[in-house]
């Protein structure tokens, strides 16, 4: 029997989801606690590979097992055995053949900016704090830019191992929430480090160095040096992946 789960995690203290050699991840928690409920080795497979120091409200892992109880009641045995800053949100059964990878999904991530002189402590964890001021107007009118179907080569972090720089974006919005800059990014698919690039260069947008118009020049370039630089890894979420 297959079950997908979805998980919704504060990445601070893991090394992303994809289990590695140098410190604790999610995939590697999720793996311990399903082993340890179901008393026999269960590895699960991660729709999204976020790396260290993201966060998730929803992304989503399958596995297969023998089922000795309702799937809908797997979130909650398994939240009783992992860390508070992990949750599974809602678990289920799908088809046997049913995978992450293979079905069309749009995925939705979101960059949060704190634009303020000092930093909030108890924001710290999941916003970006850049003290001078950004001219907020001028990153709404660059984001639309990147819509549409593009090759994103500029967008990606070097020694990618993709078939395609393609990706099709259906927004990439920003909007101010008082002291908050949202960056919204929903697509089809994101490069290495796509969304935090977008977001360096949208703060370079609202910093003065690039104009709005330069968009889409950068983007035909297909050169990631005239691109902005990677935005930390903390201020970004993966808000959700939708199956279509």
């Amino acid at each position: 029997m297959r079950i997908k789960l979805t998980v919704a995690y504060d990445g601070t203290n893991y090394h992303g989801w994809q289990v590695q050699p140098n410190g604790i991840t999610i995939e590697e928690v999720l793996n311990k606690a399903l082993s340890d409920l179901f008393e026999q080795p269960i590895s699960v497979l991660g729709a999204s590979r976020t790396d260290s120091g993201v966060h998730s409200l929803g992304n989503v892992a399958i596995f297969d097992v023998e089922l000795r109880m309702e799937p809908t009641r797997i979130s909650y045995a398994l939240n009783t055995r992992i860390p508070e800053d992990i949750v599974v949100v809602d678990s289920c059964r799908v088809d046997d053949d049913w995978h992450p990878h293979l079905v069309d999904s749009i995925k939705t991530y979101e960059y949060r900016i704190l634009n303020r002189s000092f930093n909030d402590p108890t924001r710290r964890l999941n916003t970006y704090h850049y003290h001078h001021k950004l001219d907020t107007d001028a990153m709404i009118l660059a984001a639309p830019h990147f819509e549409g179907t593009h090759d994103f080569s500029a967008f990606c972090s070097a020694n990618a191992q993709v078939k395609t720089f393609t990706r099709t974006l259906h927004e990439v919005s920003v909007r101010l929430d008082n002291d908050e800059i949202i960056i919204r990014c929903v697509g089809d698919g994101f490069l290495y480090n796509m969304v935090r690039i977008i977001a360096g260069t949208l703060i370079k947008v609202g910093a003065g160095a690039i104009k709005p118009e330069e968009i889409e020049g950068i983007i035909e370039s297909k050169d990631r040096a005239n691109a902005g630089p990677t935005a930390p890894a903390h201020g970004l979420t993966l808000m959700e992946i939708r199956y279509i």
